[in-house]
């Protein structure tokens, strides 16, 4: 039996739940190829699903191999399968996870080809946090030239996309980050940035945005704080803690849930490759130090996408 390094869990709980372990080297099944993993990423909402948080809506079978973000090289094609070939380098979404790995068997029907620009293991950034900014600024938020848009959150691996596509939208983009993010997110284009550690990120905003996309988890009375920087008849999305703005503040309000889009991750691929979107690699880590980032990861200890070399 041939196997290889796999990053699991074989119950919920804390960082310790996680086993960098020896399983069987799977073989693809119809429809699927094997990718020989180059790198996964490191999403927030992993870690919820790690300590059980998800259950009730995203249950997985015990036990689990992490990872949602794949870039590799196809290395094996099972039969039904068109439009890949053994050596293809590939990038896509794993709603079943197992990018946590050396080998994934992957459904064909997500992948696409990944960016020729950049360094394959860098294109593991991409998926996941790229789908959830598109669809949070083009679908949900529906971003145009000429607005204003708040970006709660634009120092993580999602918020650094969201700047970056809601300014080439032609919006003005004002953006929260701590310090250590500010260069990076007045690079991916924000207008302005708002210490978030300094005071209410919402000061002297009230009623000025048309749009508020917020990525953070916060607290009740910061969330309804938030709320009053839409202006009437303006958007405000979270992909994290909901936005219930006041009944009669005539503000749209949206809890959104990111879902798997191919033709939509190939346009973002045509972007990184064409150099408008820029992949914002906070750092690279072997696939044993995965428990060590979720841990940095709730002490808030990360920036930008960490990405995992198997």
């Amino acid at each position: 039996m041939t196997t290889m390094k796999s990053a699991r869990i074989h119950e919920y709980g804390d960082t310790s739940v996680i086993r960098y372990e020896d399983v069987p080297r799977p073989r693809p099944a119809f429809g699927e190829v094997l990718v020989r993993v180059a790198a996964t990423s490191f999403n927030p909402t992993e870690a919820a699903l790690r300590a059980g948080l998800l259950q009730a809506f995203l249950p997985v079978s015990l036990p689990h191999t992490l990872g949602w973000d794949l870039a590799g090289t196809v290395a094996e094609v099972g039969a039904g399968v068109a439009g890949f070939a053994v050596g293809d380098r590939v990038v896509g979404r794993l709603d079943d996870g197992g990018a946590a790995a050396e080998y994934v068997r992957a459904p064909a029907a997500v992948l696409v080809a990944a960016p020729a620009s950049v360094p394959l293991a860098h294109a593991a950034a991409l998926p996941v946090a790229g789908l959830t900014a598109w669809q949070a600024v083009f679908e949900h938020g529906k971003v145009a030239a000429g607005q204003r848009v708040l970006v709660n959150g634009a120092g993580g691996g999602v918020g650094g996309f969201v700047t970056q596509l809601a300014r080439r939208a032609g919006a003005e983009v004002i953006a929260t980050a701590s310090p250590r993010s500010t260069g990076a997110v007045l690079r991916q284009g924000a207008d302005r940035v708002i210490d978030y550690t300094a005071g209410p990120v919402g000061a002297g905003l009230d009623g000025s945005v048309d749009t508020l996309l917020n990525l953070v988890p916060l607290s009740p009375p910061d969330a309804a704080a938030l709320a009053r920087v839409v202006r009437r008849g303006g958007r405000a999305v979270s992909i994290a803690t909901p936005i219930e703005p006041a009944a009669d503040a005539g503000v749209s309000a949206l809890h959104m849930v990111a879902r798997n889009d191919t033709a939509q991750l190939a346009a973002l691929v045509e972007l990184v490759d064409s150099a408008v979107l820029t992949l914002d690699i906070g750092e690279t880590r072997p696939l044993a130090d995965l428990a060590d980032v979720h841990r940095l990861s709730e002490a808030g200890r990360t920036r930008g996408k960490v990405i995992f070399i198997p």
